[in-house]
């Protein structure tokens, strides 16, 4: 694995002069940041470029930043999301991020954006990201998500941006051969094209990070995201069918769907179906916010997990949701999915012991959230209709 440098004193003084660094009062980003970070930089303020910040994640990354003072630009093409998610951040926080409608394969633009916006850390959530669809698509999923990154750090490059953080998978392990999963395990056997694309952004980045010393590069490996913002403002909510396990949950227990298939009911677990470290979207947020001073005071290329290190099965997880809503899901056992493995779960300890940062929230919290955003926002289209 490639190791992240310590800045020098000298270039850790130049970035304190072309970073607001001197409020050390106020919280830095996840409330903390790593204590063993030179104090000055803690409690910071910084121009973050958010690419897909539109989307799931992206958009709970924004709230937290905005609320940890950050200036915030939101890149995104709106193939997976909806134009009013920017009025929603802002009554969440009573800020406005500014919002740019783009494609990350569109290099010209990209480049013009992170200039006007000053950008000074780069979050880069952009991909298309369902492992069954990649199967199915897999030319569109090495379009978007390789070139897309490629076209990314063409316009850092010329922009002057050096610092980078990747939303990576735990697809890039591929089936485990141990878990729990910690970042030395073998990657290289990813088992669908979304999984590759993950991994293949991870060498390049790599590579241009042992190319170019200036830059920064931390690769978080997430596990499974779920759950919505406490206010039920923001959530996932995929255009068409969804792809992934709890929006598609959410959407049979409120009827907007028939049931739920659950794909593979012999693998070797405890009830036979997939298990997964599922991990709240607010704790994955506030784990973005926690890298960025690590990445400021740091230079090369870095993977880091993100998950609870304990998993949940597909029917553990139906169950949860069913107590969080007090409704029933209907569920019929189909064949495996192309692609699935059986379980995954991580060791989150280097998160822990870079960031600060550890997972706050349980499954029950995730069912209860996911809920509550899936009631408010059936309710809002029903009302539009």
């Amino acid at each position: 694995m490639p190791e992240l440098s310590l800045r020098t004193d000298a270039e850790l003084e130049l970035v304190s002069e072309t970073v607001d660094l001197s409020n050390n009062n106020e919280t830095p980003p996840g409330g903390g940041g790593d204590p063993t970070l030179p104090h000055s930089l803690r409690g910071f303020c910084m121009r973050i470029f958010l690419t897909g910040g539109m989307g799931f994640i992206g958009s709970h990354t924004a709230v937290v930043l905005l609320e940890a003072g950050h200036d915030v630009t939101l890149y995104d093409n709106l193939s997976n999301a909806d134009a009013d998610v920017v009025d929603r951040i802002e009554v969440i926080t009573g800020k406005r991020p500014t919002f740019i409608e783009g494609d990350i394969r569109d290099g010209v633009l990209l480049e013009k954006a992170l200039k006007e916006s000053g950008a000074e850390v780069v979050i880069h959530f952009a991909g298309l990201k369902a492992v069954g669809e990649s199967v199915e698509k897999p030319l569109e999923y090495y379009d978007n998500n390789i070139v897309g990154t490629v076209r990314l750090m063409q316009a850092m490059r010329n922009a002057g941006v050096s610092r980078l953080i990747f939303s990576s998978s735990s697809t890039v392990y591929g089936t485990p051969e141990k878990l729990p999963l910690t970042e030395d395990c073998p990657t290289g056997e990813a088992t669908n094209p979304y999984g590759r694309t993950k991994l293949h952004i991870e060498q390049i980045l790599a590579d241009c990070a042992k190319a170019d010393p200036s830059l920064s590069v931390v690769c978080l490996r997430y596990f499974n995201p779920i759950g919505a913002h406490p206010s039920g403002l923001i959530g996932e909510d995929p255009n068409g069918i969804p792809n992934n396990l709890l929006p598609y949950v959410a959407r049979v227990a409120n009827g907007r769907l028939p049931e739920l298939a659950v794909f593979g009911s012999d693998y070797d677990t405890p009830d036979g179906t997939g298990v997964r470290d599922y991990i709240h979207v607010m704790d994955l947020a506030e784990g973005h916010a926690k890298a960025i001073p690590y990445a400021v005071a740091h230079t090369g290329w870095i993977a880091v997990n993100l998950g609870c290190g304990r998993g949940y099965s597909v029917l553990e997880v139906i169950r949860a949701f069913e107590k969080a809503s007090g409704r029933r899901v209907p569920y019929r056992l189909a064949e495996r999915r192309p692609g699935d493995i059986a379980a995954n779960w991580c060791d989150p300890t280097l998160a822990k012991e870079l960031f600060g940062w550890e997972a706050k929230y349980d499954i029950d919290a995730m069912c209860r959230d996911s809920w509550r955003f899936e009631s408010m926002r059936a309710a809002q289209k029903q009302r539009a209709d």
